[in-house]
């Protein structure tokens, strides 16, 4: 069971080919104990004979035998465990599944059973919530129709016949439906068989794959399956009401029903409990709230995003700057050099010992990551390597004060912008200098928000006032602070917060989780008066392409041949042309 759910989580990324999955194996196991050796042998042997029926191999792993202590004088004892890692070759990354609803209304929901109806329910959640183990588990009783399984639905996924795939496994059928519509903000109906064992059905955790498709690509699809000795059942349809209905051939009331709004807080409400220890109760109480009536991403565009023409000439030449602890140094020299710049890898200590100046260079860039393992806080260490060092205090000064230039800080590159006084600029002495403190939430976030550019002097976001865009966030120190309300004033009279977080309806916010570090007016991102400068927490480098962005709408994935945040660093290139004409 642990290879077929390995291969039933893989099936949704169109790989190379079967055989050229290659798995890392991990035991768990109390092997020095009696009885449990043979226990070992027979998984084993199980593994191996699968692996074989299916021709993939493991090359490599990790064991732990020896898991079992003492403790107070009684034995405890690990149970036996198998971990598969499957990985493979994925020629195109653009062909994926994903499990979240596509076109509520409008497509059928397929079920493929890959336990040819023996729903077994042994070691089930279903046996747990009721304090049993179970007598029978799941099985893989025909690893040669699990292969032709994996191959039909890599083939109909290749030819673009599957909106929407979620394998039945943790929580059996039932589970799958619900994390489907609740992904896609859609209701479904299914139908199951008149007399059958309606908790068997839906709650066993036999392998098996429930999909997304449309209703005109049936027999395509059909045609597809049958040509592995496969087919599937339409098990039921896509609701625009949200709503999870389940229902018997020959019973007039539902089997179940419940509205997305209570499935929601019921499937949270274990990830509530823990928030509780880890972070504010008020925002854990507001996440709450979030949960219903949630919404779908309030996502707008007022550009058309590009690819990049061909580079002709010399690229504008940008060092991207590195301290110990910087992470983000490849995404965003990838970003750059997509955009036509020339990306060179600079670091701290290359300007130290002169082996590089600044002056060679028309932009920096400040990326994101922990310097000095933000044991002094967030950028501070970084800061003080330059602002208490004379030279190099004097060299960032030039380039700050070089008319030609532009500097980008994305998340710790933003806080030591803040830190320096690059951003919002002025005569602001040190006590009054915005900064970016810890999280509201006290806690570290990692979330793809929704922010909404907002009209500023900022070079780098010319022409994308007005659109609001998912972006990846990844901080602990990201809530925005003014020491002098003066300071505030003056940045919102000069429209120098050029980003904002926004609610679904996008409206600036600072409702957790849609902020996620609780900044003033939804503030993340502050620039320069004279727009050269651009300091903000979000990450655009980590979306520059489309394929890095877990959700966009259905309509852009069609029509848009760029990721909107690509343009961002075309701005740096066209600005970095316009000073040399």
């Amino acid at each position: 069971m642990a290879v077929g759910e390995m291969l039933m989580n893989m099936v949704s990324a169109r790989v190379s080919d079967l055989g050229d999955i290659v798995c890392r194996a991990n035991w768990m196991w109390p092997a020095k104990l009696p009885g449990e050796m043979p226990r070992l042998y027979d998984a084993a042997t199980a593994m191996r004979d699968i692996m074989l029926a299916l021709g993939i191999a493991i090359d490599g792993g990790k064991d732990s035998l020896s898991m079992a202590a003492t403790i107070n004088g009684s034995r405890v004892k690990s149970p036996g465990q198998l971990v598969i890692m499957g990985y493979a070759p994925v020629p195109n990354i653009g062909l994926v599944c994903t499990p979240d609803i596509k076109r509520p209304g409008k497509s059928h929901l397929g079920f493929i059973d890959v336990g040819k109806g023996k729903n077994r329910l042994g070691g089930s959640s279903l046996a747990q919530a009721f304090g049993q183990t179970g007598d029978i588990s799941p099985d893989v009783d025909d690893p040669a129709f699990l292969a032709s399984v994996f191959k039909a639905m890599q083939e109909a996924i290749g030819n673009g016949l599957i909106l929407s795939l979620h394998d039945r496994s943790d929580g059996g059928l039932i589970t799958t439906l619900v994390e489907m519509c609740l992904s896609g903000l859609s209701g479904a109906e299914i139908n199951l068989v008149s007399g059958a064992d309606v908790l068997a059905e839906l709650f066993s955790e036999e392998l098996g794959l429930l999909f997304e498709y449309a209703p005109e690509q049936e027999a395509e699809l059909q045609a597809v399956l049958d040509s592995h000795g496969v087919s599937f059942v339409r098990i039921g349809r896509t609701l625009k009401a949200e709503a999870v209905v389940v229902k018997q051939d020959g019973q007039d009331s539902p089997a179940f029903l419940s509205s997305l709004d209570d499935l929601r807080v019921q499937w949270e409400a274990t990830s509530s409990r823990l928030e509780e220890i880890q972070t504010t109760i008020s925002d854990v109480e507001s996440e709450r709230r979030c949960h219903v009536g949630s919404k779908r991403p309030a996502y707008k565009l007022t550009f058309d995003p590009a690819p990049s023409p061909e580079s002709e000439g010399v690229r504008p030449a940008v060092a991207i700057l590195r301290q110990e602890g910087t992470n983000g140094d490849r995404e965003m020299a990838a970003a750059c050099f997509a955009a036509g710049l020339d990306p060179c890898d600079v670091t701290m200590s290359d300007l130290q010992t002169g082996r590089t100046t600044l002056d060679q260079f028309q932009g920096l860039v400040f990326p994101g990551g922990f310097s000095f393992m933000d044991v002094f806080g967030s950028g501070k260490g970084w800061a003080g390597v330059i602002r208490f060092n004379e030279v190099l205090k004097a060299q960032f000064d030039s380039f700050y004060n070089r008319p030609d230039t532009f500097s980008l800080g994305v998340c710790n590159g933003c806080q030591l912008m803040a830190l320096l006084g690059w951003v919002p600029g002025g005569e602001i002495g040190e006590s009054s200098q915005p900064r970016f403190i810890h999280n509201h939430s006290g806690r570290f976030e990692s979330r793809f928000a929704q922010v909404k550019i907002l009209p500023s002097p900022a070079v780098l976001l010319r022409g994308m006032e007005g659109s609001t865009l998912g972006v990846w966030v990844a901080h602990g120190e990201g809530r925005l602070i003014f020491p002098d309300p003066s300071v505030n004033d003056m940045v919102l009279e000069n429209n120098l917060a050029p980003l904002v977080y926004t609610d679904p309806f996008d409206s600036p916010t600072e409702v957790y989780p849609y902020n996620p570090n609780g900044s003033p007016d939804g503030f993340t991102a502050l620039c320069s008066a004279d727009g050269r400068h651009l300091a903000m927490m979000p990450h655009p480098e980590r979306c520059f392409q489309k394929w890095q962005w877990p959700w966009m709408p259905e309509e852009w994935k069609d029509t848009l041949v760029a990721s909107p945040w690509l343009r961002m660093f075309q701005n740096a290139r066209s600005w970095c042309e316009e000073q040399k004409s």
